[in-house]
């Protein structure tokens, strides 16, 4: 069977981008011939460098490249900066809606040896909610200022959001019945459903009653739905974390809960996302630009290497994905070369190398 060849698009962006990225790159050379894949690889520039240097974070090449030339690409990181500049706006929000990247996607999992198990999955929306940026500011009657932004929430986002979560939560369930890999603490498929309708009645309101209709569809009726205000999900994801299975939540909320969780696994450094359309996806580490360690060689590749393999799971390559979630396990489990975010003294390169050979 002749090989499949996949173009992969690399974006490092700021900061540690630039040290992470390469990473992914490293993996998916590693990955082994019988898997019948190739690769070939595009730099494409986005970020707050790119706005100092062409005045644009997000330059229509970059857009083309990707449409035109790639199957699917890694993000690496932004350094959005913290006052207000005028023609500047976030790349990455500006790929998700330009790419139609209706879900991010973030698994959070503890390797085995965890004492506290978890093991779910939080599917945000993606190019809504606050994140449209409309805002405005103006005087009040006593010429004080007061600044607006628009929460918009749309039927077709809403229900094209849950229906993914259903999707990956009857995946998952198919991975556990199959007994491939470790034992799984979860026995059923669940989707929970968070929002704040009590309060945001019309904009949460909508999105609730849209998920749970979209997860009533006769496809989804082995799953299990709960659902959870925004503020109690906080409180239980860190209190119970092994109660969940897969989250879905509107952009912000969804946003908040992903960061929090990476906390129950040990570091941002260890979390993966895929920004995911119907036919294209982008890999990226939930992680900043961490301007703190850029240039050091310390920066952890766990998240890059874990969204390469997010990236081919929805590309449909999931042995190679499964193969890329086994390496990194091994190497946390042994727990002999982890980065300093993790307690260890490892460089990043000690790291790419520590799983391409467990590759």
């Amino acid at each position: 069977m002749a090989a499949r060849t996949l173009r992969i698009g690399l974006i490092p962006g700021d900061g540690i981008g630039r040290e992470v990225i390469p990473a992914g790159r490293r993996i998916l050379e590693a990955l082994p011939s019988s898997l019948g894949l190739k690769f070939s690889f595009t730099h494409l520039e986005a970020g707050f460098e790119t706005f100092q240097k062409q005045g644009v974070a997000l330059p229509e090449k970059t857009i083309e490249g990707l449409r035109e030339g790639c199957d699917g690409a890694l993000f690496g990181a932004v350094s959005s900066p913290t006052v207000k500049t005028e023609g500047y706006s976030s790349p990455i929000v500006a790929l998700r809606k330009r790419l139609a990247l209706y879900a991010n996607v973030r698994p959070v999992k503890s390797v085995s040896t965890s004492t506290r198990p978890v093991d779910l999955v939080i599917v945000r929306e993606n190019t809504e909610d606050l994140y449209v940026k409309e805002e405005r500011t103006y005087a009040a009657a006593d010429g004080t200022k007061i600044a607006e932004a628009i929460k918009r929430i749309s039927e077709t986002a809403s229900f094209n959001i849950a229906a993914m979560a259903g999707d990956i939560a009857l995946r998952r369930q198919r991975v556990r019945d199959s007994g491939i890999g470790e034992k799984s603490i979860h026995n059923r498929a669940m989707v929970t459903i968070t929002h704040k309708s009590n309060v945001l009645s019309q904009t949460d309101g909508l999105f609730r009653e849209t998920a749970r209709r979209a997860l009533e569809q006769d496809k989804y009726q082995t799953i299990k739905i709960d659902e959870q205000i925004v503020d109690s999900m906080v409180y239980k994801l860190f209190r119970q974390p092994q109660d969940y299975d897969v989250i879905v939540a509107p952009n912000l909320y969804g946003d908040i809960l992903s960061d929090g969780a990476a906390a129950l696994v040990g570091s941002l450094g260890l979390v993966p996302s895929a920004n995911v359309g119907r036919d294209f996806v982008i890999g990226e580490p939930c992680h900043g630009s961490a301007p703190d360690i850029e240039g050091r060689g310390i920066a952890n590749p766990i998240a890059t290497i874990r969204s390469t393999a997010l990236m081919l799971e929805f590309q449909g390559e999931e042995e190679a994905a499964a193969m890329i979630y086994a390496a990194v396990d091994a190497n946390l489990e042994e727990g002999k070369l982890l980065t300093p975010d993790m307690g260890g003294k490892a460089t990043t390169q000690e790291v790419i190398e520590d799983v391409c050979r467990r590759l």
